[in-house]
């Protein structure tokens, strides 16, 4: 079984495109998973014979969990693109410091403007430079990481939410809170 290649399709379809595999995601992002499999198949016949455990395992593999299975559902933590999906965090006290990988370009326009959740409903940011660089390396080969005082931006009010063990999630932040990684 091809776990990354079905990681990024089921990733494309719980987080931004449910019509292309002919689903309906719930308000808080959940599908049966019966509903994802057949919809896998119908996309490709090569997820012809995907099982619960092989989405299991999917998650596993990627080590990022990005996905959650429980009671018969599945859907996506964070990343969602689809304005009729709304997860509900509850906001958290963020760790000191949160970092951000990106371009040198798109750097800059963060330092000026701040992080903006762009085509996506939150901000995402990693709890460790290193993440942040793999991250940042998705949209440059030299990416830049960007560090976040998210105590004080916390402290200001920005709300953060835990999307995972090393993703964290916020509303919009102003540049302010925003400085390059030395």
């Amino acid at each position: 079984m091809d776990y990354k290649n079905l990681s990024k399709t089921v990733s494309m379809a719980l987080r931004h495109s449910p019509e292309k595999l002919g689903l309906t995601l719930s308000a808080e992002g959940w599908v049966t998973v019966e509903e994802l499999i057949a919809g896998l198949a119908r996309l490709d016949a090569k997820w012809d014979k995907v099982a619960l455990q092989d989405l299991e395992q999917m998650d596993v593999n990627s080590g990022k969990q990005r996905f959650e299975i429980a009671d018969g559902r599945i859907r996506a933590l964070y990343g969602h693109s689809t304005q009729d999906t709304q997860i509900t965090y509850e906001p958290v006290q963020p760790p000191a410091l949160l970092y951000h990988g990106t371009s040198p370009e798109v750097a800059q326009l963060i330092l000026q403007e701040g992080i903006k959740p762009m085509s996506r409903q939150y901000v995402h940011l990693s709890d460790t430079v290193q993440l942040a660089k793999i991250v940042g390396s998705r949209k440059h080969k030299a990416p830049v990481v960007l560090q976040l005082d998210a105590t004080t931006a916390s402290a200001d009010g920005i709300k953060f939410y835990h999307g995972n063990d090393n993703t964290w999630l916020a509303d919009a932040i102003s540049a302010k809170y925003i400085r390059v990684n030395d």
